[in-house]
Formats: structure tokens, C-alpha cells, sequence
């Protein structure tokens, strides 16, 4: 880990109205990880875009998977930058 505090932004697309989305995402990520991100930005954009970035690179990119993430999804790929040996409880189980 690098730095105790991270930075995350949620680019969504206006047009397409994802704003809630990206709330429900935000607010997903701050409760599992309140201690460790030092900010979380909700920032506007166009195109159809939903990317996720933590200190800078994309971690997740809606036009790359094909898909809206799951927040087990965010969840790990966040621990597993941050704090690998983190454990998230039900959000770890894989399913059948």
C-alpha cells in the first residue's frame, strides 16, 4: 500500500442520467472504506461513459466490461489496491 488515504472518482454520463447510479456506488465505497479514501468525486461527463478511478487509473470502465459493475465488484478491486489482506466479508464469497 502506499499511501493510507486514496482518492476515487466516478465519471457517469449525464445525458444518460446515471447520476443515481453513481451515488449508489459512492456511497457503497465510503461506508466499506471510510477510513482509507480521502476523497471521493462524482464528476460529470458525456458519451455514455461509467468509469471508476482510484489515485488516478481506471479500475473499472463500463465501455471495456460491457457492463454497469457489481459493488462486490468495486469492492474487491478497491481492497485489492489498498489493502490486499482486507477482508469484505460477504462481498469475498464467490458465487456458485
Amino acid at each position: 500500500m502506499e499511501s493510507k488515504y486514496h482518492k476515487i472518482e466516478i465519471e457517469y454520463c449525464t445525458q444518460c442520467h446515471w447520476l443515481l447510479r453513481a451515488t449508489w456506488i459512492a456511497q457503497e465505497l465510503l461506508t466499506t472504506f471510510n477510513t482509507d479514501i480521502t476523497s471521493l468525486a462524482l464528476v460529470p461527463g458525456t458519451g455514455g461513459i461509467f468509469e471508476v478511478r482510484l489515485n488516478g487509473n481506471v479500475i473499472f470502465s463500463r465501455k471495456e466490461v460491457g457492463r454497469f459493475p457489481e459493488s462486490k465488484d468495486l469492492k474487491q478491486l478497491v481492497r485489492d489496491v489498498i489493502d490486499p489482506e482486507r477482508p469484505l466479508g460477504h462481498s469475498d464469497r464467490k458465487e456458485d
